[in-house]
């Protein structure tokens, strides 16, 4: 089978390697033998290798950029992201081709970030960041984080991982879904019909799930209205999730405590945006769920199952619905 790995020099995301790539194959057994493997940077080493690729491993915005007519041999693609938005709504992707996508192996990393953010609202440190930038000395005492209430929305990969660490430290962690089936890690699941019911109690709201067109601007100015004053924010999953001028708002006027943004409306976030003087906010720049050690070979080794599971005539755990967007 001849796959291609393709990424474009200016992408700012973790880059596989060919040397990556073959430890995965030696340790998937029979299923990683005997293919060929190209890898491409640029257009021209993409058609150079289309005619006979049969599966692609990329960055949903390097297929974005890609002629895909071009490879009519075409079966598989294999997202490196777990979000898949940038592909929306899918008619670039040629019919009978399987987009997979990574989700799950961002957990361990993602859930470490969340508890990190949680714990940073709790005791102040967005409004310390602040007081610092003002040369205010202002003592903010806080108590531990047991017994508050986390309410996360998305409880796939990112956000499951997100609710095994927060019941670790004893907090309350109510599971937003498309369905209200138990969560392992949740101690209850409610509908995203009953959000705005929920926020009223929460202290942590995390917005890690994917963006759709039902889930653009899901936390908007009225559902920020909803959360009481002493209320942080966490944003793992896709800018979109959130009307950020609203965001900002609400943040400089203090009607929530504050917020941890890892991913924003435009990245790079432009110079003159006024999220980068919003009050009580710690920004980082889309890395919530990195993990340099660990993340191309995890998302090598689910490829490989992803082909056992094809070659067994199963369907592939991480198929992407074009009709759900994820």
């Amino acid at each position: 089978m001849h796959i291609h790995i393709h990424e474009f020099a200016d992408s700012p995301f973790l880059k596989l390697t060919a040397a990556e790539f073959h430890e995965a194959a030696a340790l998937a057994g029979a299923i990683g033998q005997g293919h060929s493997l190209t890898m491409g940077v640029t257009l021209d080493d993409f058609a150079a290798a289309a005619p006979t690729m049969e599966v692609l491993i990329a960055t949903p915005g390097a297929v974005r950029r890609l002629d895909l007519t071009r490879a009519p041999r075409l079966r598989i693609i294999q997202s490196t992201a777990a979000g898949v938005d940038a592909l929306v709504p899918f008619d670039m992707i040629p019919a009978g081709v399987k987009l997979l996508n990574n989700r799950g192996v961002h957990a361990d990393r993602a859930g470490e970030f969340a508890i990190m953010a949680m714990l940073m609202l709790a005791a102040h440190m967005p409004r310390f960041a602040t007081d610092q930038r003002a040369h205010r000395w202002h003592r903010r005492p806080s108590g531990v984080v047991a017994g508050r209430r986390a309410t996360i929305v998305g409880v796939g990969g990112l956000g499951g991982g997100a609710a095994r660490r927060a019941r670790q430290f004893r907090i309350h962690v109510t599971g937003i879904r498309n369905g209200d089936a138990p969560h392992p890690d949740c101690d209850e699941t409610r509908t995203i019909g009953d959000l705005d019911a929920v926020l009223p109690g929460t202290d942590f709201l995390l917005l890690a799930c994917p963006l759709t067109p039902a889930t653009r601007h899901l936390l908007d100015a009225r559902r920020i209205g909803l959360l009481p004053r002493h209320a942080g924010v966490i944003n793992i999953g896709r800018g979109g999730l959130v009307d950020q001028p609203a965001l900002v708002a609400a943040l400089n006027a203090e009607e929530i405590a504050g917020a941890v943004l890892d991913v924003f409306a435009e990245e790079p976030i432009p110079p003159g945006d006024p999220v980068w003087e919003a009050r009580n906010l710690v920004i980082t720049p889309h890395i919530s769920s990195d993990d340099p050690d660990h993340y191309n070979a995890a998302t090598l080794a689910m490829f490989f199952a992803n082909l056992t599971a094809l070659a067994e005539g199963r369907e592939p755990g991480t198929v992407v619905d074009f009709e759900k967007g994820y």
